[in-house]
């Protein structure tokens, strides 16, 4: 591969156009022949990434990589909804990955070869992330809930506030701007009322989205102390003042440390439960059977049976 396409691509955060190949003498044919070796990537008409970049990615990771390539071809193009939160650095949920959303000199949405376009909304504060032109955290958040819903805007929203990059009075001025339906008001309103700057992971907001669906109360990364005031642990959430829920992703307990952490776990546990707690652990795969959840919920030895009632059992 050509020694300086490869220098400049990685100055560029492993993407080039077409343009770029062509500047140091790569030739179309030369770009096929690096495509089906997978040395380079292509991701539209124009636009590529080096293999060796793309192959270890995050999807989030990906989708940033393919919005910087894209737009390298579109001077005074603005990325937008999920493309800016992934430029932004932050998790995504329920969103395409393969689809480039950007503010350019269009009258009407269109949708062409993986690239949607977006009229320019001139009262959208745009920023400089490393060489890309971007909406701010708070714009692609309401960008984000008014095409994909609540839950694709509320993973980042957590995050974003988690990390101090956003504030929610700011998201909610946005929303105030972009939410033009009585409808996307009251998604607006929920949104700012489940954030959680507390949230410290994707696992975490959704399990809490799901508990909150079921209306149940619930806080987030509680400290727990026993009846003489020593410190227990640390719960990922608390639902009803009784109930620990645990999200638990399986990635920690590899090799000797994660025995030593699985052992930790388990005797914070017993603690808890020798106070007096339910403690509920949740997976990933659990997150897609919300029923589950409930039924968990409805078993435990509290007052909740109540509340979770007329959620049919798994």
């Amino acid at each position: 591969m050509n020694a300086r396409l490869i220098a400049l691509a990685r100055a560029r955060h492993g993407v080039f156009t077409s343009a770029t190949a062509t500047s140091v003498g790569v030739e179309d044919s030369a770009l096929v022949r690096m495509r089906r070796s997978g040395e380079v990537v292509r991701v539209r008409r124009d636009a590529y990434v080096l293999g060796e970049v793309w192959a270890p990615a995050s999807p989030e990771a990906r989708l940033a990589l393919r919005t910087r390539a894209v737009l390298a071809a579109r001077t005074g193009d603005v990325a937008t909804h999920q493309c800016a939160l992934a430029l932004h650095g932050l998790p995504l949920h329920g969103v395409p990955m393969t689809v480039v959303d950007a503010m350019a000199d269009v009258s009407r949405v269109r949708l062409r070869s993986g690239l949607r376009t977006h009229p320019r909304q001139p009262t959208l504060p745009v920023l400089d992330a490393d060489g890309v032109d971007v909406v701010t955290v708070g714009a692609a958040a309401a960008q984000v809930l008014v095409r994909h819903g609540l839950l694709a805007a509320l993973v980042p929203l957590d995050a974003a506030l988690h990390r101090g990059a956003c504030e929610l009075e700011v998201v909610g001025a946005y929303l105030d701007h972009l939410c033009t339906t009585p409808g996307l008001r009251r998604l607006g309103e929920v949104l700012l009322q489940r954030a959680d700057a507390r949230c410290e992971s994707v696992g975490e907001t959704r399990t809490r989205s799901a508990l909150l669906d079921l209306g149940l109360e619930v806080a987030s990364q509680v400290d727990v102390r026993d009846r003489s005031r020593s410190f227990v642990g640390r719960v990922d959430l608390l639902v009803e003042g009784r109930i620990v829920v645990e999200f638990d992703g399986l990635l920690k307990y590899g090799g000797a440390e994660g025995r030593e952490a699985l052992a930790a776990e388990k005797w914070r546990e017993d603690r808890l439960r020798a106070l007096g707690y339910v403690v509920i652990r949740v997976t990933w795969a659990d997150l897609e059977r919300p029923e589950w959840l409930a039924t968990q919920i409805r078993r435990a030895p509290t007052q909740l049976s109540a509340v979770v009632a007329g959620v049919p059992a798994s």
